[in-house]
């Protein structure tokens, strides 16, 4: 079983930035591309962006490319998501998960960011 732990959300002015973290703990996680989805009150929720098990390959939704950054560092089995010249459509609960994007197998309990106008 494979247990993910976000943290780093909050309130940002737009324009701004905050960085993301997930922490993953359980076994084999190396064997799997590790994520963040977000869901705004009221929407269903949806990818933002994935890194494979290496870190060498990334994939992100349109409307966060250019401005969020995946990365990995499996030495200390952590993912980030840097997100940069954020909007007020940015604001949303963001859950971290493990497994491909199309069918994750694994979520956390999201974090809440907050993007005043």
């Amino acid at each position: 079983q494979v247990q993910l732990e976000e943290s780093g959300g909050g309130l940002v002015q737009a324009g701004g930035s905050l960085r993301l973290s997930c922490v993953a703990s359980g076994p084999n996680l190396n064997s799997y591309a590790l994520g963040w989805f977000r869901q705004a009150p009221g929407k269903e929720r949806e990818f933002v962006a994935t890194v494979n098990w290496s870190g060498s390959s990334t994939d992100y939704a349109d409307s966060v490319k250019g401005r969020f950054t995946i990365s990995r560092d499996n030495a200390k089995d952590t993912i980030y998501l840097q997100m940069n010249n954020q909007k007020p459509e940015d604001t949303a609960t963001y859950y971290c998960n493990a497994g491909p994007p199309e069918s994750p197998l694994y979520w956390g309990q999201g974090t809440q960011v907050t993007v005043a106008s």
